[in-house]
């Protein structure tokens, strides 16, 4: 393995860096607000499902406890 002088590797990386399709403003903002969305629905989701093994959990102990 050859080492590489740390002035070429810095080179490489804003050469690489230079080359990376940056996203819009839009696309992040997209982006972060479908995240928040479907953290928002899975959590309404799960707390759905805790109601419902709860709820039946509990009528299961009142009718056979």
């Amino acid at each position: 393995m050859t080492k590489t002088n740390p002035l070429q590797f810095i080179q490489q990386v804003r050469s690489e860096v230079g080359r990376v399709v940056w996203p819009t403003r839009r696309e992040v903002l997209l982006t972060t607000v479908m995240v928040f969305a479907m953290a928002a629905l899975t959590g309404l989701f799960f707390f759905l499902v805790d109601l419902l093994i709860r709820t039946g959990l509990a009528a299961m102990l009142t009718t056979f406890g």
